[in-house]
């Protein structure tokens, strides 16, 4: 486990990011928060190539991953609800290659969709950990894949897929809730409010404003998922034998 220290240490800075208003603060202002992202992102980078997890040709994969995912999501700007295709190669990506890939596939599809037109913003930096985790996540269950996938696999895929549609919701929700419903008595955030009080407004912010929306988000992932993750993950687990770095699954 010692390969994922560098993006659970990267993690804890991203989650501060999230956790500021359950602590009866507001969020941190733009400039830090794109400070603290870029940072993040480019010391994972170092450190992923400095112990050689990363070379020209994983570079070259995440480069590619990049820049499909953003021209999904360019193409789909105006989708079902919240659902996005670009959600769909961090999550088979992260299950192959790892929690570190994982991260880095959809921090830097995020960044640069923004970068190429899908818009710039206070909300990029959050938006940037928040599919990162996506990748992550589907990098800590790749921990327990086959060493050829299989029907088992896509399905813990597509299940996490779907809660992963939610959680990456929950999350955006946080930078919306602060702003607009400020104040609001029963579902709103205050300057120093108790995090017991927060939590019990966020949640009922959130089950009122955007369960539904996140639902068309959840569901795509899976189908999805199920509908073309056993050729892309066949796919990706014949480059990730050819590449000179070897995730080891402890």
């Amino acid at each position: 486990m010692r390969k994922e220290i560098p993006v659970g240490v990267i993690s804890l800075a991203g989650l501060a990011l999230f956790a500021w208003p359950f602590a009866g603060s507001g969020l941190p202002d733009n400039t830090p928060a794109w400070a603290l992202m870029i940072a993040c992102l480019a010391a994972l980078f170092a450190v992923e190539a400095g112990t050689r997890q990363l070379d020209s040709r994983a570079i070259a994969l995440l480069a590619a991953i990049a820049a499909i995912d953003a021209a999904l999501r360019l193409a789909v700007i105006v989708g079902i609800g919240g659902f996005n295709p670009i959600y769909f190669l961090v999550l088979c990506a992260g299950f192959v290659f790892g929690p570190s890939f994982g991260f880095m596939a959809g921090a830097l599809s995020i960044l640069v969709s923004a970068l190429l037109g899908a818009g710039v913003g206070p909300w990029v930096p959050y938006q940037v950990f928040a599919v990162g985790w996506v990748g992550v996540a589907a990098g800590i269950a790749g921990h327990w894949r086959s060493p050829s996938p299989g029907p088992r696999d896509v399905i813990v895929l597509a299940a996490l897929g779907l809660v992963m549609g939610y959680v990456f919701g929950a999350l955006m929700d946080v930078t919306d809730w602060v702003p607009v419903f400020r104040g609001n008595p029963t579902l709103g955030w205050a300057p120093g409010m108790a995090p017991g009080t927060s939590l019990v407004h966020f949640a009922r912010f959130y089950a009122l404003t955007s369960f539904a929306y996140d639902t068309f988000r959840a569901a795509g992932n899976a189908l999805m998922v199920l509908a073309l993750g056993a050729p892309v993950l066949a796919a990706l687990t014949r480059f990730r034998a050819r590449l000179t770095f070897e995730v080891v699954r402890t």
